[in-house]
């Protein structure tokens, strides 16, 4: 859950909510999400685990109303679900060409944040199936100003990205996102509730806007992450 009074923004609720809700229509592995409802039932004086602390001495009530909700990837008892994995267990798990995929994603969103992933055991195989979460600051988080930098949105460790030698190995997202319709954002964008951004109505369409534009510099954007002294993909011919 992420509610309202976060310690990072507000808005960081409506970004978890388009950003994930565009990242499942293009394909890609994201936990569902839903908009939750919280009651004073639920957040009572007692509540200890339903405080949110800003510093050392200062705690604040989580708020009631509608708050941003992500299935917990594995349950509470499920498989085992882990956030780093060796080396030669990162290069073999089994989705991880979405890395490339979400290269693109992250540029066309203008994720501020390192790509964050979190791996969940294979049922009787010896073997991580990746899932891609926290969304919050995609389109440079609160700002919904899109200030790129070559190195914005990249996994900590290139090991995933080392089968990437050309364009076709960012498809079939770069082309899907390339396609995507300004009608099909707004599906995702008028469902998110208003309070998540203070009904500031055209802050959201011009962010709307923005995206739209932005799909023709994806490839561009990409391009300039490629040329970065880091060399996320070295088998990639110049």
């Amino acid at each position: 859950m992420k509610f309202q009074n976060n310690p990072q923004h507000l808005r960081v609720l409506a970004n978890e909510w388009l950003a994930t809700g565009l990242a499942k229509i293009l394909g890609f592995t994201v936990p569902p999400c839903a908009i939750v409802q919280v009651d004073d039932l639920l957040l009572n004086e007692d509540s200890d685990n339903l405080k949110i602390q800003h510093s050392a001495n200062h705690f604040e009530r989580c708020v009631i109303g509608r708050q941003f909700g992500s299935h917990l990837i594995g349950g509470i008892i499920g498989r085992q679900v882990v956030d780093y994995l060796s080396e030669s267990r990162l290069a073999q798990v089994s989705n991880v060409q979405e890395f490339a995929g979400f290269v693109a994603f992250d540029k066309w969103t203008c994720n501020a944040d390192g790509r964050q992933a979190v791996f969940q055991e294979i049922e009787r195989q010896k073997q991580f199936k990746a899932w891609f979460i926290d969304q919050g600051y995609c389109f440079n988080a609160e700002n919904w100003r899109f200030v790129d930098a070559p190195l914005r949105g990249l996994y900590a460790r290139n090991i995933v990205y080392r089968n990437i030698r050309g364009w076709n190995d960012f498809e079939p997202w770069l082309t899907t996102m390339e396609e995507t319709t300004i009608d099909q954002i707004w599906d995702i964008a008028r469902t998110i509730p208003s309070e998540w951004y203070a009904g500031d109505y055209p802050s959201l369409e011009r962010l709307v806007q923005q995206l739209d534009h932005r799909r023709s510099r994806i490839r561009e954007l990409i391009n300039d992450t490629r040329r970065s002294p880091r060399d996320p993909f070295p088998l990639w011919p110049a």
